[in-house]
């Protein structure tokens, strides 16, 4: 079988092509990724010389280099990871997550239509459904109700890959999955830019009162629910994908703050270092992904707990200096400095 991944030199799309050599052998997979701040090719330096993987740089919004690279690899399998994912940013410059997110969807839908591949399956996000009270959870029932260029983009991404289901009869799928956390993110989200700034002794700033909540799940978990839906998914079908861990932003902090604190004494980390500053615009209440269909219809659920999960993550970033030193660029400071720097504490 031969994989086509778009994305993947992403956080999660990296981590699902590693997860996919580690447990099938008779596969190829081409990783397709364009490479912007958040794409990194040593996400991936364990097992570029594997043979059975391959890279071409490309964007999804140019149509001819995705028809270049289909007819080179004949793909049976789309999986795309490939978007702008970070809410931040889309407040900063929507019209880019339009081009790449819907844009370059629909190129990316229309190609594998005329290449009839076997599953085409669109990563989405629970950010799509909105935001919910104190109670409920998201199914696949829920109405969308994106708050965000970001989430509204993607639900854009969701509603073409469904026309192409029914006006064509494309092979899909779709995926939200909950909060992701574990190797290879990017310091741009929560866990990641806790663990960073803990280690540097900056402050750590927390949105409003840090009481939004998020629903979490490691990275792994979420790329064998992926793996799942592909070889067992219902074409047409929408999937969520989450580990029932609710946690609010600030008790991920303090949690993070307390993990470090006991491996690294010597750096004296304390919850001073959090700092409350004002909150992003339109910002969620709370997520909560009910993940019974996924579990119910093809049987699978997740396996690694929160704190486990967490404090290996956290290890892992101890661990990885070298990869922090290649993500920490002039870039990502100077966005670190245009999205915080006129924040003020509250």
């Amino acid at each position: 079988m031969k994989y086509f991944v778009t994305g993947g030199a992403g956080f999660i799309g990296s981590n699902f092509i590693r997860y996919l050599l580690n447990r099938h052998h008779n596969i190829k997979i081409l990783n397709f990724d364009s490479l912007t701040y958040a794409g990194n090719l040593n996400n991936l330096s364990d097992i570029e010389t594997d043979p059975r993987y391959f890279f071409v740089r490309g964007d999804l919004s140019e149509v001819k280099e995705i028809e270049n690279a289909f007819d080179r690899f004949q793909p049976d399998f789309v999986i795309n990871f490939a978007a702008e994912s970070h809410v931040d940013r889309s407040i900063l410059q929507p019209d880019i997550f339009v081009k790449s997110n819907v844009l370059g969807v629909l190129n990316l839908l229309q190609v594998s239509l005329n290449h009839g591949v076997k599953k085409y399956v669109q990563i989405s996000t629970d950010e799509v459904y909105g935001s919910l009270g104190k109670t409920g959870m998201f199914t696949e029932k829920t109405q969308l109700d994106p708050r965000s260029p970001y989430s509204a983009s993607k639900a854009s991404a969701d509603l073409l890959t469904q026309a192409y289901f029914h006006t064509f009869n494309l092979p899909v799928n779709i995926t939200r999955c909950s909060n992701n956390y574990g190797p290879y993110q990017f310091p741009e989200k929560l866990i990641p830019l806790t663990i960073l700034n803990c280690l540097n002794g900056k402050k750590i700033p927390v949105y409003g009162d840090g009481l939004n909540v998020r629903d979490w799940i490691h990275v792994e978990d979420h790329c064998s629910a992926i793996d799942y839906v592909l070889q067992k998914g219902r074409p047409g079908k929408v999937y969520n994908i989450g580990a029932n861990n609710e946690r609010s932003n600030i008790e991920i902090v303090k949690l993070i703050i307390q993990i470090l604190a006991e491996l690294r004494p010597d750096l004296k980390i304390s919850e001073e270092l959090v700092s409350y500053v004002e909150d992003r615009k339109g910002h969620d209440q709370r997520y909560a992904i009910d993940s019974t269909k996924i579990q119910k219809d093809l049987k699978w659920k997740p396996s690694i707990s929160f704190e486990h999960g967490l404090k290996d993550t956290v290890r892992w970033y101890l661990d990885h200096h070298d990869w922090l030193d290649t993500i920490i660029t002039k870039g990502y400071l100077e966005y670190y400095q245009r999205v915080y720097a006129n924040r003020f504490p509250v």
